[in-house]
């Protein structure tokens, strides 16, 4: 029986990284973990959705879909929650594949 990594798993079942397919699950997958990391701090601070979303000025179903990951979700959003959860959040940015051309 043939092993594969992880990586090529998901490059055989999704799609190699840059194809549509693989975009959307990459993206889809950020959302989740972020959803999760919300529902976690939420309760470290032993807050209900309701008193979330009382703080940020949104509905307890807004911040169900947030945790759920099934929903729209703007970054000011995604800001304002972390915010009123007392939380630092760190974005990490790459370029990948750049390549840099001389405007001359």
């Amino acid at each position: 029986m043939k092993r594969y990594t992880l990586d090529e798993s998901k490059d055989r079942l999704i799609g190699a990284i840059g194809t549509p397919e693989r975009d959307e699950y990459e993206f889809e997958l950020k959302l989740e973990l972020i959803g999760d990391m919300i529902r976690m701090a939420r309760k470290e601070r032993q807050l209900t959705q309701e008193q979330l979303g009382h703080l940020i000025g949104v509905k307890k179903a807004q911040i169900s879909r947030l945790e759920n990951s099934t929903g729209n979700v703007t970054m000011a959003t995604v800001l304002k929650v972390f915010k009123a959860l007392e939380a630092k959040i760190n974005f990490n940015v790459q370029m990948l594949n750049l390549k840099l051309t001389s405007p001359n």
